[in-house]
């Protein structure tokens, strides 16, 4: 395995993560803050999500399952491993209780937060930096894998994902922010909750791929398949109304599937 493919692949996890930085920006200069702009961009992210989660990252699966186990098994172990992966980011969004997830916060604007209970506030935007945190581990892997495999779909998995983080660093900064009247350490500390999806890449890395074969890779993609579908809709999708309208959401999603296909096409 060539090392400039394994640095690459780590740099564009680490901008997918650290995107957390832009959110907090735009959440901190509100002024520059474009709720229709965001949703429309939440939906295209889904888009991009969606189509190529279905469409390139379930195929390449099956084929590595089908190709180490036969038609009949490798499509089986396809199809339950991405479930699996339903299951697995399901089960950490479970896990954590609403108020402190950021999947579960139904309106982060600067205008509803009550600035009178500080503890409160504080503790939410602590709490959601480490949900954050939680979330971002299997997405790292699934960009990094992605991106070592072939370099364009993890270029596109890494700016849908990039996208998605944006309302996470507001989930963060904005609390933590009117808490503490401290716009550089709402600023870190969002920005901060991004790095655990390179440690997600570095976990991949030092430890899967000492694993690697066929089996392994065909599960793994079918897993992270699942995860990112499971993000665009219980995630993505709801928090993309919450900013803008229904029609602009869908019109995003619409436009990132379109705009996936056409990439993909470029490239058979």
């Amino acid at each position: 395995m060539e090392t400039e493919n394994v640095l690459f692949a780590f740099g564009l996890t680490l901008f997918a993560g650290l995107s957390t930085g832009i959110g907090s920006v735009m959440s901190l200069l509100s002024r520059s803050f474009n709720p229709k702009f965001l949703a429309g961009s939440l939906g295209f992210s889904a888009g991009v999500m969606i189509y190529v989660s279905l469409v390139e990252i379930f195929a390449k699966a099956k084929d590595s399952l089908v190709e180490a186990h036969g038609i009949q098994d490798g499509n089986i172990y396809t199809v339950v491993a991405f479930f699996a992966g339903i299951g697995l980011i399901a089960l950490i969004d479970r896990l954590i209780p609403s108020f402190e997830n950021p999947h579960e916060i139904k309106n982060i604007e600067q205008k509803n937060l009550n600035p009178a209970n500080n503890q409160k506030l504080l503790r939410m935007g602590l709490f959601s930096a480490l949900a954050i945190g939680i979330h971002n581990f299997p997405e790292g892997l699934a960009t990094f894998m992605a991106a070592l495999n072939d370099p364009t779909l993890g270029v596109s998995i890494a700016v849908a994902i990039a996208i998605h983080n944006i309302p996470e660093g507001v989930a963060v900064s904005v609390p933590i922010y009117y808490a503490t009247k401290n716009r550089s350490k709402a600023f870190w500390l969002s920005f901060l909750s991004g790095l655990a999806e390179p440690v997600g890449a570095l976990l991949g890395f030092f430890i899967l791929l000492h694993f690697f074969n066929e089996s392994i890779f065909g599960v793994i993609f079918a897993g992270v398949a699942g995860i990112m579908v499971y993000i665009s809709l219980d995630e993505l999708l709801p928090t993309a109304e919450e900013y803008g309208e229904h029609h602009i959401a869908i019109g995003g999603l619409i436009i990132g599937m379109a705009v996936m296909a056409v990439s993909l096409l470029l490239f058979i």
